[in-house]
């Protein structure tokens, strides 16, 4: 996609795209657009309890705030992926170049970890808080956050220029046991 991002599809031109067996788009920008659609669930559930919710109005605006910076990760992981892939092809081990095409790939889905754990932890207190049936919502939304954040952490666990040890590594798994953590809390919370 030269010029438009994966943004511009249709949901299931997206889904075709992710299932034709090509480098990209992959499991980073299936995260990405999984810790939205979870952040999306958040805001709509706190905008569907403001009679009961006093905070409600600026829990939707931060879950949205988290929409909007997530979102455009799911063409930027598809992009940094490509071009770490297609350096790993080209060029030798210890090249400077695949390097920092590593680290760019590495960056992405870190970011998509930390935006999923923002996510899961609104989920956790509009769960506790939302009005009637959106408490589901809300418990699912924590959820998705959650998976999100596994998958991206994942991800820097296995990109080739990651070591253990990584001060990267630490805060993926750090902020997808965050994630996990609230996830269990909002489970918990219902009856």
């Amino acid at each position: 996609m030269e010029t438009a991002t994966y943004l511009d599809l249709r949901l299931d031109e997206f889904l075709e795209r992710l299932a034709a067996g090509r480098r990209a788009p992959g499991s980073g920008s299936a995260a990405a657009l999984t810790v939205s659609l979870a952040a999306g669930l958040v805001a709509m559930v706190a905008r569907s309890s403001r009679s009961s919710w006093s905070d409600a109005a600026g829990v939707a605006a931060q879950a949205q705030a988290l929409v909007q910076r997530v979102l455009p990760l799911v063409h930027e992981d598809a992009l940094v992926w490509e071009q770490a892939s297609a350096a790993l092809e080209e060029t030798g081990a210890g090249d400077s170049m695949l390097e920092r095409k590593l680290e760019a790939a590495a960056a992405v889905p870190l970011r998509i970890v930390e935006a999923a754990a923002d996510a899961a932890e609104l989920a956790e207190l509009a769960a506790d808080r939302a009005e009637g049936a959106y408490g589901a919502d809300a418990v699912a939304a924590a959820v998705l956050a959650a998976a999100g954040a596994q998958a991206a952490a994942h991800l820097v666990e296995v990109n080739l220029g990651v070591r253990e040890g990584d001060e990267r590594l630490t805060r993926a798994r750090t902020h997808a046991e965050a994630a996990a953590e609230a996830a269990r809390r909002a489970l918990d919370s219902t009856p």
